[in-house]
């Protein structure tokens, strides 16, 4: 069998937000449910057939301590592999997020980071190589 991540599961500040942003990285995805907003806790998944985002309206509003990459017990990203980073950023820029791409540079991957409305990073690779051996070289790191 093969292992592979089917969702990620989120609450969220405002799920309109939320959708609106994963829609603009991937246009191709679609929302597969909707509870509706007349449900208690208003969901959605929006994905493909082979992956979603299952993103839940918040009740708590309370501001959260994490800061990724602080050292702080939380996610620091969320990594996604798309067919073309440049496309992704123009898409992303062009809708007004905030990118929060550092500098990198490998000759097999292409690399950009993006905030949602939430404050959570993003990470969207494009892996210029099909050799394991060279998407998962870290000399750069």
């Amino acid at each position: 069998m093969k292992i592979y991540m089917e969702h990620i599961n989120l609450h969220v500040r405002d799920i309109e937000a939320t959708a609106t942003f994963i829609r603009t990285a991937f246009p191709h995805y679609k929302v597969r449910y909707d509870s509706g907003a007349n449900c208690e806790e208003r969901w959605m998944h929006i994905g493909d057939d082979n992956c979603y985002f299952a993103i839940y309206q918040a009740s708590e509003f309370s501001t959260p301590n994490h800061q990724p990459y602080s050292g702080q017990v939380g996610f620091n990203h969320v990594g996604m592999v798309v067919d073309s980073a440049a496309t992704i950023q123009q898409r992303l820029s062009a809708n007004g997020y905030t990118e929060s791409t550092l500098e990198n540079n490998h000759p097999a991957r292409q690399r950009v980071y993006f905030f949602d409305p939430d404050g959570n990073d993003w990470e969207f690779v494009e892996y210029l190589s099909e050799d394991p051996k060279l998407r998962h070289d870290y000399s750069d790191a």
